[in-house]
């Protein structure tokens, strides 16, 4: 099996925010020639694929996911000249380049929509969607991801158009067959670059059910639910077997879609190879554990018995159907990892390494966001003034006007949730603003505890995450049961994730402790009778009781390779 897997299964890639990664230029925003002095640090880590975040002319209202040019680079970030360089450099190294491809809708500045409002005779008008007035009211209650209805006035059509996310982001008409010949073309375009794939925004939603039904009111919204009508639509499969027919298999290229509001079943359809779409998903199945009453911005822990159902089920459902796994803890758009499902303080060494750990060892393509391979934390010491995210500022504004919750209670939840926990600046050194900048001020506030974990001190420190994550990566390169292993869990400790990835005469054991103190485990195992080794670990030692107990610190995280028919 393993002669047969493509390169991008064997990879981890390694995702960097632009504007958060490294400013070469001190104007306090992160840049391509940011990125290209950076790229022996990838290197050095082991990651193989770099994925970029939007890069292309944007207004920035969404952070570059407001795209008015799918051709140039905004000039914040530098030139069509940097960006060459960047993927010279990095193809030198032998690192590849993934770019972010946002085409479920443009920005309200690109041409297109500003020739699509002029009116309805307008060639591009229905390059947008566009809805009559019901009742003299929006077409229906769908609600937009940023607050208020999916759907905006136009006086000079008479007309609503659709916006999913913020009214400066028009969804674009994939029922179009010249909107989807212009995605095509601007694919094509980078790709004859040399670029190496793409990670697809919300490309499950590119078709809507052709009658907009109103959506279910959750969370204690005010709009309906548009992913009813919009998440994994009737055409979806038939765009992208296009997409891969037109563009796609031309290339030896990577892909990956979000995906969100898509369970197990609906993924396979994505990634099964025999159907030729995608190569990946990223699934939201796990990011949804500690949803509650407000959805995302709940205070709610995730509970161990529900992750261990939901990623155990990604990993053999995906086998069965001739998929792939996306493997995440954490991107541009979640906390940030040890945060959320670890301990940021007295043990965020041990249980990121532990979270690394238990990802690193499943089937799929790792992939890492910047800073997570040091543990970079939460914000904590922050207001609302600090903050960018225009999810984070809607609902500071809702949850104030709407529940009139405190401002106590809405900043906790903010600082358990908000997207920009991820992308503050990239934490280099104990210098000024990090090292990320010697500007005066930076696009987002700098994480405070930077002085205490940064790049350079991990760099000093042979026990770091860094190093740590170093290994992972190491041995998914150099143990081929890493990739291509049978995974099992097992579950007979409510305090331990525990799994085995097996193959013909080898296993792959992985135990994870989420305990905060020292517990025992009993080992599913009888490694007396068995040849095997510690492949890595974040303790020194695991002592071993007469019963066959292991004792576990507080996040802990062990890996033993079994051979089950051969010697060492």
């Amino acid at each position: 099996m393993s002669d047969s897997l493509k390169w991008w299964q064997k990879s981890v890639v390694y995702q960097v925010y632009p504007k958060s990664f490294n400013d070469s230029n001190d104007d306090g925003v992160g840049d391509l020639n940011g990125i290209t002095e950076k790229l022996n640090y990838i290197k050095e880590l082991g990651a193989d694929i770099i994925w970029l975040n939007p890069i292309y002319d944007s207004p920035h209202i969404d952070n570059g996911y407001d795209i008015s040019n799918y051709r140039t680079i905004d000039s914040s970030l530098g030139t069509m000249t940097d960006f060459d360089q960047l993927l010279k450099k990095a193809h030198e190294l032998g690192l590849k380049i993934i770019l972010d491809l946002v085409v479920n809708h443009t920005s309200d500045q690109h041409p297109w929509f500003k020739e699509s409002q002029k009116s309805k005779n307008n060639p591009y008008h229905d390059y947008y969607i566009w809805k009559d007035p019901v009742n003299n009211h929006e077409p229906n209650n769908w609600g937009s991801s940023f607050g208020g209805s999916s759907w905006e006035y136009v006086n000079t059509v008479g007309q609503y158009y659709l916006h999913l996310f913020a009214k400066q982001q028009p969804d674009l008409n994939w029922e179009n067959s010249k909107v989807r010949q212009e995605v095509f073309d601007i694919m094509r375009f980078w790709l004859n670059k040399g670029i190496d794939g793409f990670r697809m925004d919300v490309i499950n939603l590119i078709s809507k059910k052709a009658d907009f039904p109103d959506g279910p009111v959750v969370q204690q919204k005010k709009f309906g639910d548009y992913y009813y009508g919009a998440a994994n639509g009737p055409k979806v499969h038939d765009y992208l077997k296009e997409m891969n027919s037109q563009v796609l298999r031309h290339y030896d290229v990577v892909t990956v879609g979000e995906t969100p509001h898509t369970n197990i079943e609906e993924a396979v359809k994505y990634v099964d190879r025999r159907r030729h779409e995608l190569d990946m998903v990223f699934h939201f199945d796990h990011m949804h554990l500690d949803y509650g009453k407000y959805g995302k911005f709940s205070k709610n822990r995730f509970k161990l018995k529900d992750l261990k159902i939901v990623l155990s089920r990604w990993q053999t459902e995906m086998a069965k159907h001739h998929g792939w796994n996306s493997l995440y803890w954490s991107n541009h758009d979640q906390a940030r990892a040890v945060s959320r499902f670890g301990d940021d303080g007295k043990y965020r060494v041990v249980s990121a390494k532990m979270l690394g750990t238990l990802l690193h060892m499943m089937q799929g393509t790792p992939y890492i966001f910047e800073g997570e391979e040091i543990g970079m934390t939460n914000l904590h010491d922050t207001r609302i003034s600090d903050y960018n995210d225009l999810e984070t500022l809607d609902v500071y504004k809702r949850f104030q006007n709407d529940y009139h919750l405190s401002k106590e209670d809405i900043m906790k939840t903010i600082h358990m949730k908000s997207r920009d926990n991820a992308r503050t600046p990239m934490q280099w050194s104990d210098s000024k603003n990090a090292g990320f900048s010697s500007f005066n001020r930076t696009w987002l506030k700098v994480n405070s505890n930077f002085k205490d974990i940064n790049v350079d001190q991990a760099k000093k420190d042979p026990n770091s995450v860094f190093y740590y994550y170093q290994k992972l990566i190491w041995l998914r390169h150099n143990y081929s049961i890493v990739t291509t292993g049978e995974y099992r869990l097992i579950d007979n400790n409510s305090q331990v994730f525990s799994y085995e990835r097996v193959n013909s005469d080898e296993i792959l054991l992985v135990i994870c402790s989420f305990a905060h103190e020292t517990i025992q485990y009993k080992v599913p195992i009888d490694l007396k009778q068995l040849k095997h080794k510690v492949l890595i670990s974040n303790g020194d030692h695991y002592e071993w009781d007469d019963n066959g107990n292991i004792i576990l610190q507080p996040y802990a995280a062990v890996v033993y390779l079994i051979k089950t028919k051969q010697e060492y």
